[in-house]
């Protein structure tokens, strides 16, 4: 039967007497407090102290879709506060094994369909033509600012060298710039392969800011009121308009050194509130400390910043930490995470074995039926790790509920966020059927970019075609009829490659063709004997052309021939329909044919055009 509930008093109250001595209450070793109070002011290095401007704009550079080469994936995609700040998603990785389903699968997170240096997809030898998943589960950027290293081995470390530049930027206390930096590069989770910070730097300077985002935070709201672009926020942020990789890194550890979560039930206990925990959750803070579990997750984070081996899976699948320091010792180690919000995860462990919290408790207290521990390095911690079976009830009560921040459970400042293109079904491409099988089975049709009007990066791919034969995307503003679109506009031509049938149309959709949403249709059509009628074809994808948050981009007048970009044909165009007076050089869209659109088409040919 469970020991009745025991009132602790406050941290607060004992912690000038007891700080630092073992406690027993109730018979139960209470442990030796380290710290006394909640959470300390957040760390911030002398090379790049916190601002409002810097925070800000590393907060939209956090959740703008943009920064990834795909367009589908921002640094929050993978980091939902309501969900602790790891993956709101569930994704299966095969392991090395490379079987689904067997006991080395991990469950990662989704980033890009592999795409080439063109940015033409590229099938992967594991994930093909959908998108790649990452070998570990995401980590919370949530209280990171107090972590001397981050990511599950330790890889970003707390002196950060600006990749770009080579020299050391934070001498100390930059784990988080240092962890910034890698994702936005990786070919599996932001980026096509060898892309490099310039390429980067350079589309940022381009693309408005949070254009993909809708319900956009107050806060960043009202600094885009006036419609800036990215060189105006980091001029608001450093003083000019340079976009560079040290100054991205910087912004993006700024704003997440402002994500401290200690507004929790436990903080409000240890404040002195001794209503602010049920009995039930004192007593599972009780038995968590004295089954030994706060040894590793020591408050007040609940964690402390170490790596230990728990025997949670073979050494051989995943040595962590050991491919940082090399130190055959460190096999098989990953960070001891902290605890705060963990009642809000999907996944549990580096590997994302667990999906709740009953089977990690299960698995620390070797329970019949759990999940086993593996012997080879492993700490010699968990051999005292004790969690008696009636006490795992009011252990999970006390981390899901006791260590949960209100705030971040409903994502409220300043753990709030924007509703992201990925997230909005009405955005999206739907497939609506048509296909008809050839040599290579269907053909699909690949149409996961933003269509967005103004996005010059959107494109379109082609799946399992018939190789070496000719295939043609076309389009139509017209739906279609017995499974099958208009092929009064053909987009483009192409011969799909490899032995799967694949190839990509870039198609940007430029503000003089769309200037307004609408919906268009898209199917592929390859010439393939083996299919009916000698024409196999993909399913018919409806694609829902938005504005961005600004609103649709209005026509550039330098482009005059409407063809997306800005060269001499345009000079060659203007000039003959001026002679010829006809209306289209009326660039200034004023009524009429005068000077005045000879110096409009030549400020904007100036400026690059309207890019």
């Amino acid at each position: 039967m469970p020991s009745p509930a025991i009132i602790l008093p406050s941290r607060a109250a004992i912690g000038g007497l007891f700080a630092g001595l073992p406690i027993t209450i109730g018979g139960l070793l209470i442990g030796a407090y380290i710290a006394v109070g909640s959470l300390p002011p957040v760390p911030q290095p002398p090379e790049n102290p916190i601002t409002e401007a810097k925070r800000v704009l590393g907060k939209a550079l956090f959740w703008d879709e943009q920064l990834s080469t795909s367009n589908v994936v921002s640094c929050g995609t993978c980091h939902v506060p309501s969900r602790a700040g790891a993956d709101d998603r569930i994704a299966r990785h095969p392991g090395i094994d490379g079987i689904l389903n067997t006991p080395d699968d991990i469950l990662g997170s989704p980033g890009v369909i592999r795409s080439d240096e063109h940015n033409d997809y590229l099938p992967d030898p594991i994930f093909a033509l959908q998108p790649q998943i990452t070998n570990r589960a995401a980590n919370s950027p949530i209280n990171a600012g107090y972590a001397p290293s981050l990511f599950w081995d330790g890889r970003a470390t707390s002196r950060f060298t600006d990749p770009q530049t080579g020299q050391v930027a934070i001498v100390s206390g930059g784990a988080l710039e240092s962890q910034a930096v890698q994702p936005p590069l990786s070919s599996v989770e932001m980026s096509h392969d060898d892309f490099d910070w310039t390429s980067l730097t350079d589309k940022l300077a381009r693309v408005r800011p949070l254009d993909l985002a809708t319900n956009i935070p107050a806060d960043v709201a009202s600094a885009l009121a006036d419609q800036p672009d990215y060189p105006e926020l980091f001029r608001r942020a450093f003083g000019d308009g340079a976009i560079t990789t040290r100054r991205i890194a910087f912004a993006l550890a700024t704003y997440q050194r402002t994500l401290v979560s200690d507004q929790t039930p436990w903080d409000r206990f240890t404040a002195g509130d001794v209503t602010a925990l049920t009995p039930a959750q004192q007593q599972g803070l009780q038995a968590f400390t004295a089954s030994r579990c706060i040894d590793c997750h020591r408050d007040p984070l609940y964690t402390d910043q170490s790596f230990r081996n728990i025997g949670l899976r073979p050494v051989s699948e995943d040595p962590g930490r050991q491919l940082v320091t090399g130190n055959i010792n460190d096999r098989g180690r990953f960070k001891v995470p902290s605890l705060r919000n963990v009642g809000l995860k999907r996944t549990f462990m580096h590997n994302g074995q667990f999906q709740n919290l009953t089977d990690v408790i299960r698995f620390y207290a070797r329970a019949p039926g759990a999940a086993p521990q593996f012997p080879d390095n492993r700490d010699p911690l968990m051999t005292l790790v004790n969690v008696p079976p009636q006490a795992a009830v009011v252990i999970e009560d006390f981390l899901r509920n006791g260590l949960t921040d209100p705030r971040v459970a409903a994502e409220t400042y300043p753990f709030d966020k924007p509703t992201l293109f990925v997230d909005r079904p009405d955005h999206r491409a739907t497939l609506i059927g048509g296909a008809r099988p050839g040599l290579n089975g269907t053909p699909r049709i690949i149409v996961q970019s933003p269509s967005m009007i103004g996005n010059a990066e959107y494109r379109v791919g082609l799946d399992s075609a018939r190789p070496g034969v000719t295939a043609w995307l076309a389009y139509s503003d017209q739906p279609p009829v017995n499974g099958q679109i208009s092929q009064d506009i053909i987009l483009a031509t192409l011969t799909p490659a490899g032995t799967t049938g694949v190839g990509t149309v870039h198609w940007p959709l430029t503000p003089e063709t769309f200037p307004a949403p609408q919906t268009t249709y898209l199917q592929w059509f390859i010439a393939d004997p083996a299919a009916q009628g000698g024409i196999a074809r993909s399913a018919v994808a409806q694609v829902p052309l938005f504005c961005g948050s600004y609103g649709c981009p209005t026509p550039c007048p330098a482009d005059f021939n409407r063809d997306g970009g800005v060269d001499g044909a345009d000079i060659e165009s203007f000039f003959l329909a001026w002679e010829a007076g006809q209306d289209a050089a009326d660039v200034n869209r004023d009524g009429g044919i005068d000077g005045a659109d000879l110096q409009t088409f030549f400020t904007a040919w100036e400026l690059g055009g309207c890019a």
